[in-house]
């Protein structure tokens, strides 16, 4: 199977009210060619699974700041302040997760797993709404599993059966985010032909990579 798509065709994938995982941090590992193509198109009312919303001018900020998203699911929001404004003024629904919380709570949805428990988040506004379980006279919060109809993660080199590396920090929630959605997208940076990428680079194997798309830089 052919996974290289072109960026205009990737866009046939992704559509209004969609839950989208993103994959980076600070806009680092995040494929900005097909976020600047949701920008073109105008693809809205998005739920937004993602580390943090970057800054304004990069990564998932840049769907923020054209209001294509109503509801984010993150645990960092600090560098981007148009996030907190729309949050405050009611625009954009933003679901604080803390970060190890969220990598887990992804990991599950991955995993076939029906949640992970956890102490973090005890006794502050994070348990509001959620089940506690007790385990050997110990309490717990039962965080549920994530999962989204589409991933996209940024990939430093694919090779054309779907095969990723990412370069140092790139690999931020990439490799978890792969397992989590209906259907992967890899944003690379670099393609190359099956067989030139070391077996012992890949971080995500091909299995989990439907489509690819970029390769020019």
């Amino acid at each position: 199977m052919n996974k290289i798509r072109t960026v205009e065709e990737i866009m046939d994938y992704i559509k209004d009210g969609m839950t989208i995982m993103i994959g980076g941090f600070m806009g680092v590992g995040t494929p900005e060619e097909i976020i600047d193509a949701m920008v073109k198109k105008g693809v809205k009312d998005l739920t937004v699974i993602s580390n943090d919303t970057a800054f304004p001018n990069k990564g998932v900020g840049k769907l923020i700041v054209n209001k294509q998203i109503k509801k984010v699911i993150t645990s960092h929001i600090g560098l981007n302040p148009e996030t907190g404004r729309q949050m405050n003024s009611g625009e954009l629904i933003v679901e604080l997760v803390p970060q190890g919380t969220l990598v887990e709570r992804i990991r599950c949805g991955g995993a076939g797993l029906g949640g992970v428990l956890t102490k973090t988040g005890l006794g502050t506004l994070v348990e509001e709404g959620k089940r506690k379980i007790e385990i050997n006279g110990e309490e717990y919060l039962l965080e549920l599993p994530l999962r989204a109809d589409v991933a996209l993660i940024g990939a430093s080199i694919a090779d054309k059966q779907g095969n990723v590396f990412y370069n140092a920090s790139t690999r931020n929630f990439n490799p978890v985010m792969a397992t989590a959605a209906d259907i992967v997208i890899a944003g690379a940076e670099k393609i190359v032909e099956i067989g030139e990428l070391d077996p012992n680079h890949v971080m995500t194997p091909g299995i989990f990579v439907d489509y690819i798309v970029g390769g020019e830089n």
